[in-house]
């Protein structure tokens, strides 16, 4: 199982693109018709073998449209998990008494969406692609459009008023265990790893971060200084997410 994609939610699309591409060092995206099914428009963005995705609502009364407003602005909108057999995933998932909010099954993806009310803070998405090394939701040529200033997705915070209890729900849907690394519960996966956290910035639950490994961190800072962008230790605020740089190894 791995961390495959993240999607934050921005009330805007247009300028928060932009401020990506070029902090992540993104030449061209893929914009998936296919969430027009839920009143939204967006960009998928390849950052190696994972992706970003800003998604924003066209229409009132999405569920993005709500989370914009319970969270008060741009933020994390749900996280996308790559699984080798769905079916079992599936039954974990009822077994728990998660209800599903979308579901699809066709000869090169089955998927799912867990309910955010069940597994609590975000949206969840597990996806079983046919073959396993493609990534529908990318479009086609994906591979084409690789960021040049980081190299994947390594961690998603996930912030919450009761950490510990959204840590065992998730662990039970993604079937993983959590330990403690010093303040922070942390979730791994096969790749990739989900970290629950103190929610204290007072916009309740949510995702809160996205880490990502660098390749080219002269052109980031170069970047975030252009768009005048504070920085806090080793990470920066762009679509009310912390976006978190390490080093690879």
């Amino acid at each position: 199982m791995q961390l495959k994609q993240v999607a934050l939610v921005a009330g805007e699309l247009a300028p928060v693109r932009e401020k990506i591409f070029d902090i992540l060092g993104i030449k061209a995206d893929y914009n998936d018709p296919g969430v027009g099914e839920f009143g939204l428009c967006n960009s998928v963005m390849s950052i190696g073998e994972t992706f970003l995705e800003v998604v924003s609502p066209k229409e009132a009364g999405t569920t993005a449209d709500r989370l914009l407003e319970r969270r008060g602005g741009d933020g994390g909108y749900m996280v996308l998990a790559l699984v080798d057999n769905i079916k079992d995933v599936s039954k974990r998932i009822v077994d728990q008494q998660m209800r599903k909010v979308w579901e699809v099954d066709r000869e090169d993806v089955s998927a799912f969406h867990v309910h955010p009310k069940d597994i609590g803070a975000a949206i969840v998405s597990f996806d079983e692609m046919r073959p396993s090394n493609e990534w529908l939701w990318a479009g086609p040529s994906w591979r084409d459009r690789k960021s040049s200033n980081v190299g994947g997705i390594t961690a998603v915070d996930v912030q919450a008023e009761q950490p510990e209890a959204i840590a065992r729900k998730w662990a039970a849907a993604f079937g993983r265990n959590f330990h403690l690394e010093g303040d922070v519960l942390c979730m791994p996966l096969d790749d990739g790893e989900i970290r629950f956290v103190k929610a204290i910035d007072g916009r309740g639950d949510g995702i809160s971060a996205v880490e990502f490994s660098v390749t080219d961190r002269s052109a980031i800072r170069a970047a975030a200084k252009h768009h005048r962008l504070i920085w806090s230790g080793n990470q920066i605020t762009v679509c009310g997410t912390h976006f978190r740089f390490r080093d690879p190894g």
